[in-house]
């Protein structure tokens, strides 16, 4: 945890933003992340997904079983999400969101969005063409040999 907290305060004094991650898979350091948002101009590059992202180029593999993803703040709804596709063991984490909030990175308003219909958010959501969007998943169910995730 402490290389993780590292990794975010290194990263501040780089111009980055405050946060790091780091995959671990028995005891060893498997990659780690932080947080380039703004430097790669990518609203994804977070610190846990790009620690993710690391670790199943190094595992060559899209889930990361047997892992543990140590990260210096409580993910965001979107890390939160990666961190489940990607199904590590567990996650740890040192600064809360309430943390995060207060220096200026809130994310309470994608929860509470989260809770909404799409048509009601504030960034609306409409639906279109929707009997032809299950045609992929209509092709999906009749793949053999898909890799399930």
């Amino acid at each position: 945890m402490r290389q993780a907290i590292a990794l975010a305060v290194d990263n501040v004094a780089k111009g980055g933003g405050p946060f790091g991650a780091l995959v671990v898979k028995a005891g060893q350091v498997i990659a780690t992340g932080v947080n380039q948002v703004t430097a790669t101009n990518d609203p994804t590059a977070h610190a846990e997904v790009t620690a993710i992202r690391g670790a199943c180029r190094e595992l060559n593999t899209f889930q990361l079983d047997g892992c543990e993803l140590y990260c210096s703040c409580e993910p965001c709804p979107m890390c939160l999400g990666a961190i489940y596709w990607a199904r590590p063991e567990r996650f740890y984490f040192a600064a809360t969101r309430q943390s995060a909030a207060a220096a200026g990175f809130d994310d309470a308003f994608i929860y509470d969005e989260m809770k909404l219909f799409p048509e009601r958010r504030a960034i609306r959501g409409v639906l279109l063409l929707a009997e032809e969007g299950r045609a992929a998943f209509e092709e999906w169910e009749r793949c053999v040999g898909k890799a399930l995730y």
